[in-house]
């Protein structure tokens, strides 16, 4: 065998073994899969109190809550806002 037939042989076995990892590797088709669907709440927290901060977070999530924000309400109260 020639070195130049070797060499497309080998070019050809590496674009197929290339071409079945990269189809392998896609993620799973979309269709039929329902959208996953969120609750929020939103929870004002006395200002100045880090333990009531700390007890309103702990009960949230221990209640499967995720906390994805903390903001200001009206100036002075923390407020949370968590996802379900």
């Amino acid at each position: 065998m020639s070195p130049s037939m070797r060499l497309q042989y080998l070019t050809l076995a590496l674009l197929v073994v290339i071409s079945v990892w990269l189809a392998s590797d896609r993620p799973p088709s979309a269709v039929g899969q329902e959208t996953k669907r969120y609750v929020y709440k939103v929870v004002d927290v006395p200002a100045g109190s880090h333990a009531a901060m700390q007890s309103t977070l702990n009960e949230y999530g221990s209640a499967g809550w995720e906390l994805i924000l903390i903001g200001i309400g009206d100036m002075t109260t923390p407020r949370l806002v968590f996802k379900k």
